[in-house]
């Protein structure tokens, strides 16, 4: 998507420690039209997008050429559409250039910086939102390669460490309150709103303590139904939910509506058939599924995904050296990939020498024309890959060296200046030798893939 020579990664964005959900639900934009990705890609300066919305964090990773344009753009642009004061923001943002944002989304993809440490549904999130930016042709070189490597990095340390042991999320969470409730779960009934992985983590954890009947209800029919079919539960529509309130014990909604799906009105409506039985709501979507307001009615107890911080404290201690094993391989691959980024300031300088040879081999094919015009045209293809192969043996080594060294110099501006010098490349001009006709210039692009 971008020329990435001289562009900065910058990651601005809130969690659930710096910023209450109710904003963070608006800085989700889940009602935004056009899409959060098309609204930042459009932005001044940003080269390459990606938005990352999940229950507990609200991010914008880009890689710019101005980091200070793009950050004043962005927080803009949240201030305008979450209709949110300056001092709101200043107070919850928390913004991360360069190696911090390599950091950072590292610790991200590892379940780092989650509420829960080891959690899983952070890295199925992340590679979500990589799918739709990816879809949506808002990434380049250098977040390609970021993800991919976040994902490697959260791949390798569930691999050689223990920090998923005893795995606690988001869910767990919420069916261990469920528990603090009511005591036991043998026998309640359970009502789960949303089919999506979050939903059917909470059904088996509360399969797993005894809930003697689970209903699912989801927008997709069909979807609830595999659901419910997996785990012996009944189906249901969305519309069908405030009748089978009356039945349930127990209620966890995890849906991506943009709004309240649940009002306080339609559970004072079913208490009285329900004979104001205790009826515990879980309110793990954001935006919110369920109006705050139905905590005003007796015997209702609604908590939402805030309150859940003080159940997700368990089996921290045990995670401790884990996390610690976990953060030292951070710092290893945040190590290498500053490195690999490093490198891509030598690029141009290598497509400039590559360029400059094929315009000299060119050029003295053209002069040897009378003496190569009696030749066969099978003749002419072999001196054709001779010669090429010729130039790019001699240019071997020195690009090999220029990758190399790109990584390892302190001081990269004088290596590539040495490097113009040297091969007179401020001499030549580019644009007369268009001899890099689209054939060549496809080789030269996979030249430069290959250097990246």
């Amino acid at each position: 998507m971008s020329d990435n020579k001289s562009c900065s990664l910058l990651l601005i964005g809130v969690n659930h420690k710096t910023a209450e959900v109710e904003v963070r639900e608006k800085l989700a934009m889940a009602n935004s039209n056009p899409s959060a990705l098309e609204m930042f890609s459009n932005l001044p300066h940003c080269k390459e997008v990606l938005f990352l919305s999940t229950c507990n964090r609200v991010e914008v990773l880009t890689a710019t050429d101005n980091p200070e344009t793009t950050k004043k753009a962005i927080k803009e642009l949240w201030k305008k559409k979450g209709d949110l004061t300056d001092t709101i923001l200043d107070k919850c943002l928390y913004v991360y250039e360069g190696e911090e944002a390599i950091r950072h989304i590292f610790r991200v993809a590892s379940s780092l910086d989650s509420m829960v440490v080891g959690e899983p549904q952070i890295l199925g999130q992340l590679k979500d939102a990589y799918r739709k930016a990816s879809e949506a042709k808002t990434l380049g070189v250098v977040l390609n390669k970021l993800c991919h490597k976040a994902f490697s990095v959260a791949k390798k340390i569930r691999t050689e460490t223990k920090i998923a042991s005893h795995a606690v999320s988001i869910s767990y969470a919420a069916v261990e309150l469920a528990k603090k409730i009511f005591g036991d779960l043998k026998g309640k009934r359970a009502m789960l709103i949303g089919a999506g992985e979050m939903a059917e983590l909470a059904a088996q954890h509360l399969m797993a303590n005894g809930i003697k009947k689970l209903v699912v209800a989801n927008r997709t029919l069909s979807r609830a139904v595999d659901l419910a079919k997996s785990l012996g539960g009944t189906a249901i529509s969305l519309e069908e939910i405030f009748d089978s309130l009356i039945d349930v014990d127990i209620v966890i909604s995890s849906t991506g509506a943009p709004g309240i799906i649940i009002e306080k009105k339609d559970v004072a409506r079913i208490m009285r058939p329900r004979r104001h039985q205790l009826l515990f709501f879980i309110d793990i979507a954001v935006p919110r599924d369920i109006d705050p307001a139905v905590n005003d009615i007796d015997n209702v107890y609604l908590f939402d995904i805030d309150d859940l911080k003080g159940v997700v404290e368990l089996n921290k201690a045990e995670r401790e050296k884990e996390a610690l094993k976990a953060e030292r391989m951070v710092e290893a691959e945040v190590i290498k990939f500053l490195s690999w980024l490093e490198t891509l300031d030598v690029i141009p300088i290598i497509k400039k020498i590559q360029q400059k040879a094929e315009a000299v081999r060119q050029k003295e094919l053209a002069r040897s024309q009378k003496v190569l015009k009696d030749l066969t045209p099978k003749q002419k293809k072999a001196i054709e890959i001779l010669t090429t192969s010729i130039v790019q043996k001699v240019l071997h080594d020195p690009i090999v060296y220029l990758r190399k060294e790109s990584s390892n110099s302190k001081d990269i501006h004088t290596l590539l200046d040495i490097t113009t010098r040297l091969f007179n490349l401020n001499g030549f001009d580019f644009h007369e030798n268009t001899s890099l006709n689209h054939q060549k210039k496809n080789s030269c692009n996979k030249n430069e893939l290959k250097a990246k």
